[in-house]
């Protein structure tokens, strides 16, 4: 445990546990006395920590001011034990979603930081990590080296070239775009870019890139608001585009509705309960191919109402799934 981890572990001993001997310092920080005390000068006269030895309890504690709220805290990173536990789950998580470490890569320090912060050896932190578990199921691996070029160019602004596989008609293209947001979504990332060859906002599924390099031209800029209005104004990941967008009708059975009223199909999505049990959902959607494929998850649990292309739809692939089973 470096000086700096010091400092805030001792903080963190005093916040937490309010009054603590010179000894459970020691045995806590793994330092010799001479070291502790440095290190309690240095916190009061250099850091300005209201730090103040009881006698009635032979410990170490913050004044009473700090007591009633007037919190000091460390210059940099600073955070409690509580949310130490919170930040290292968080990172588990992450983890989870980071298919050649390259999210951890980065991490890694600031992870070190906080267990050296709660004191955890290496014995501990692999314990804590094994009481997180992330499962995913059909997930689209993605190249670390696209994932850290897309995220520089994000953060500083510029332009990329894309070789990209278009799985729609199984053909390459090459394509100059404008990067704006990294969305995570079932299992796989995507980049959503301002596409200039066809003038217009595109999401690209970062497993189907086969080569992009990082351009000096600045990229184009596109607001939050009107990127959200063109792709997440549908559902899934066939949000938006150019296709207008439509709404669906789903009337749930009354066994599947207890499941499907927790869920969120959508942020705008429409939903009541009726009053034989049954559960209706609207959704918007502008390419169906996705919301066809959530419909058939969920059998003969569900109907689709009024919507006639999309019901006709369902019938089709349901026909098809039984003909392959004749």
């Amino acid at each position: 445990m470096d000086r700096t981890e010091r400092f805030y572990k001792i903080e963190l001993l005093l916040r937490s546990r309010g009054c603590v001997s010179f000894a459970a310092l020691r045995e806590e920080l793994d330092v010799s006395p001479a070291t502790l005390k440095r290190d309690l000068q240095y916190l009061r006269d250099r850091l300005n920590a209201p730090i103040v030895y009881d006698a009635f309890d032979n410990g170490y504690r913050f004044d009473a001011a700090a007591a009633r709220g007037e919190r000091h805290e460390l210059p940099g990173m600073w955070f409690s034990e509580n949310e130490i536990h919170a930040l290292l789950t968080m990172h588990q998580l992450l983890a989870g979603l980071d298919d050649d470490g390259v999210l951890s890569r980065h991490l890694q320090p600031m992870l070190e930081r906080l267990q050296g912060m709660l004191g955890a050896d290496a014995a501990e932190s692999r314990e804590l990590m094994r009481r997180i578990k992330v499962i995913g199921t059909a997930r689209r691996r993605v190249p670390s080296r696209w994932f850290e070029l897309l995220g520089s160019a994000l953060v500083q602004r510029r332009r990329i070239w894309l070789r990209y596989f278009k799985r729609s008609d199984r053909r390459e293209s090459e394509r100059e775009v404008s990067p704006q947001r990294l969305v995570h979504y079932r299992g796989t990332w995507y980049l959503d870019a301002w596409c200039h060859a066809s003038d217009g906002l595109r999401r690209f599924a970062l497993d189907a890139v086969r080569e992009a390099k990082l351009l000096e031209t600045k990229a184009k800029n596109v607001p939050v608001r009107e990127l959200e209005a063109a792709l997440d104004a549908g559902y899934g990941i066939y949000g938006g585009g150019d296709t207008k967008v439509k709404w669906a009708t789903l009337l749930f059975d009354a066994d599947a509705a207890q499941w499907v009223a927790s869920e969120e199909w959508h942020p705008q999505q429409k939903a009541r309960h009726l009053a034989d049990g049954r559960y209706e959902l609207q959704v918007p959607y502008a390419d169906a191919t996705e919301l066809t494929m959530d419909i058939l998850r969920h059998g003969d649990s569900v109907t689709v109402a009024g919507d006639k292309a999309l019901a006709a739809a369902i019938a089709l692939r349901l026909k098809s799934a039984l003909s392959r089973y004749a």
